[in-house]
């Protein structure tokens, strides 16, 4: 911007040449004259493309997803809508100038700064396709912009992160580069709400451009008006009220393109002000609208004031931009010896608060340094796990879930630098592209295990679907029960075969050992018999009521007893039954109110009739061995507490202490007769 374009000199300053021509003829004033471009000029439209925004990284290969920025023309944009920025620092003026010219081009621009910042780079695909579809429906298509720019940025980075990936691992497992093929819902999503943004943003321009057109002709016309004012003979309230019929037209002319809205507003401040020098035949009416415009200029100067002691900076330069563009657009010029003041203090307030915001920024930027060294540690770590050599599935598994821990603590270190961006990014895939290359690697020659030992199992399967319905159980049972111990020490086959061949060998075992143990009952379904009848008479025994009568409740058990006996022998691995069956008993007994000697020998008998078995006296050798060491604890712990009576020779029986040594050698006393007793019936069954 030129120093005749800023809007001091909006006010009416003017260099000493021009302040001494005659105010009488529009040459004299028109800033046409000027090497300085005016609105008077015919502005003519220069079509702006949107540059496309490039994706980081493109895949090599071809596939069913397009990456949205790979072939896409920039949305068709109107004539006015000039995106460019200026290469030279802006001043704290130029800045509010761009700012309020882009959002004077619609109403509705300045809703794009109450957009929520968010960190786009910490989400996942479908977050940053969920963001973008909730920006599409909730809010104003051009006022999304710089949101979509950066969600679109940071969805394709990632998703040519996984597409590489995929790529690494097709290759890996044997595939040719021309086939690859990978195919994304989320991508597709994404693609098509990008679509929608464009056509919305396409039909936006195209309804646009005609009324920013048309309202920039209106404002050329009632600059040229204003220009002609000065040549008008005519009443001098005439004129004036001309003139201000003119500034209500052009505060209400509507949007005009951004790039034309700095030259308008400049030209049109120019012609007001020569007019305003004009009105010089009358002074009370010029000097009335300098009163007023002085009045607010200062109400804005003491509120840009007070903004710039707001810690707030983008708060702050929001309100700033409202200010400028009031004391532009809705406030004419002051008295000239005011003009250079008010200016000053309107600038300084605003250079305070331009100073703040660059340095806001500029804290930022070190935040962005800050979060660049944690990505290159992130990089470094992941550059160790890749050098370091696994040789199992387990390893890798545990390398896997570290660098995926890593690569969402890359996301989340949040921004860098932008000058290292790429950079970083470019370090950060090739970091994780190495680690992808040596885990696909191992698992390809995995794989290869994995494959012979499938053949393994397949010709174990064979096997057993060859033997599973033969007859001959002395010769295939051995060799079913070998197959199902090889099974177990064959090692892990790939994913996708696992349960189906698990499944077909099952069937083929289980087949026929179903056969066996048919076979097997059929032999001994006398014994199956006699378990179902015990089973029976089992829970008849939980639900027996006994009479309280001792002696013929004893008989009562005694015929449930001899009734057990004789259902007979149960099948040897039903055997758990007569464990059942004892305890029951042991239940029953207890209720009773006899000797304890009586009771314990008659269970003792009934436990007999499960311990002698026709050709195997392991159990019956079991309980002998066990009674003789009963006996000859017993025997011992008599012999002590006989010999701990010597000591109280002098001492009266009807002392405590020997009182309790003469009861319990009488209680071993009657142990050693039980056990002795059971010692005796167990010989009798050897004989």
């Amino acid at each position: 911007m030129s120093e005749n374009d800023n809007l001091h000199n909006a006010d009416g300053k003017q260099n000493d040449d021009t302040s001494k021509k005659d105010l009488n003829t529009s040459e004299s004033v028109d800033v046409n004259e000027s090497s300085e471009a005016t609105a008077n000029e015919e502005v003519t439209h220069q079509k702006q493309e949107e540059p496309a925004v490039v994706n980081e990284t493109e895949p090599n290969v071809e596939t069913t997803e397009t990456v949205v920025d790979e072939q896409e023309s920039a949305p068709e944009k109107v004539e006015n809508a000039s995106e460019e920025t200026s290469k030279k620092p802006k001043n704290h003026v130029d800045e509010i100038d761009e700012a309020n010219a882009e959002d004077a081009e619609d109403a509705d621009n300045v809703d794009r700064h109450a957009l929520e910042d968010k960190d786009y780079h910490s989400m996942s695909l479908e977050q940053l396709a969920d963001e973008f579809e909730s920006l599409l429906k909730n809010k104003k298509v051009q006022t999304i912009k710089s949101h979509v720019d950066e969600i679109k940025s940071e969805f394709n980075a990632k998703f040519s992160e996984i597409l590489d990936e995929k790529k690494e691992e097709f290759l890996a497992d044997g595939g040719n580069e021309i086939d690859f093929y990978f195919t994304s819902p989320v991508k597709k999503r994404f693609n098509s709400l990008y679509n929608d943004y464009r056509k919305n943003l396409n039909a936006y321009y195209k309804a646009l451009e005609s009324n920013l057109k048309l309202n920039l002709e209106n404002r050329l016309e009632i600059i040229e008006e204003i220009k002609g004012l000065i040549n008008v003979e005519e009443n001098i309230n005439t004129t004036y009220k001309h003139f201000k019929d003119l500034q209500e037209r052009w505060r209400n002319a509507g949007p005009i393109p951004r790039d034309k809205y700095n030259n308008a507003w400049n030209s049109y401040h120019h012609h007001v002000e020569i007019f305003y020098d004009f009105l010089h035949l009358n002074r009370d009416l010029r000097d009335m609208d300098f009163k007023h415009n002085l009045e607010q200029k200062l109400k804005i100067i003491e509120r840009a004031e007070e903004l710039a002691q707001d810690d707030n900076t983008n708060r702050a330069f929001r309100e700033l931009q409202v200010l400028h563009k009031m004391w532009k657009e809705d406030l004419g010029p002051v008295d000239r010896e005011h003009r250079e003041d008010i200016w000053e203090r309107f600038s300084n307030a605003t250079k305070a608060i331009h100073d703040k915001r660059q340095a806001y920024f500029a804290n930022i930027d070190q935040i962005h340094e800050e979060n660049l060294v944690k990505k290159e540690e992130i990089i470094a770590k992941i550059d160790d796990i890749a050098k370091d050599d696994a040789n199992s599935h387990q390893a890798w598994q545990k390398k896997i879930r570290k660098i995926e821990e890593l690569r969402q603590d890359f996301f989340k270190a949040g921004k860098v630098p932008i000058k290292v961006n790429e950079e970083t990014w470019s370090k950060f895939k090739t970091a994780v592209r190495t680690f992808n290359r040596k885990k696909n690697g191992f698992y390809k020659n995995l794989k290869k295990d994995q494959y012979d030992n499938l053949q393994k199992k397949l010709d174990l399967i064979k096997i057993a679907e060859d033997n599973k319905d033969s007859k001959d159980f002395e010769t295939v049972t051995p060799l079913m029960k070998k197959i199902q111990a090889d099974w177990k020490t064959i090692g892990h086959v790939p994913r996708k075969d696992s349960d189906k061949i698990w499944n077909r060998f099952k069937a083929a075992c289980n087949h026929y050992f179903d056969q066996v143990h048919a076979e097997r009952k059929a032999e001994n379904q006398e014994q199956y018999d006699a378990f179902d009848k015990k089973n029976k008479l089992l829970d008849s025994l939980k639900e027996l009521k006994l009479s309280g009568n001792a002696e013929a409740d004893v008989e009562t058990i005694k015929s449930k007893i001899e009734e057990w006996k004789s259902l007979g022998q149960v099948p040897f691995n039903k055997r758990f039954i007569e464990g059942k069956f004892n305890k029951t008993l042991d239940n029953l007994f207890s209720s009773l109110k006899m000797d304890k000697s009586e009771v314990e020998m008659i269970k003792f008998e009934n436990k007999l009739e499960h311990l002698a078995q026709p050709d195997d006296t392991r159990l019956l050798d079991n309980e002998h061995n066990f009674i003789r060491k009963k006996i000859d604890e017993a025997k011992s712990e008599i012999n002590q507490l006989e010999n701990n009576l010597q000591f109280f020779s002098n001492v009266d029986e009807t002392n405590p202490l020997v009182k309790n040594v003469l009861k319990s050698i009488e209680s071993h006393k009657e142990n050693l007769a039980v056990w002795e007793e059971k010692l005796k019936k167990v010989k009798e069954l050897y004989e």
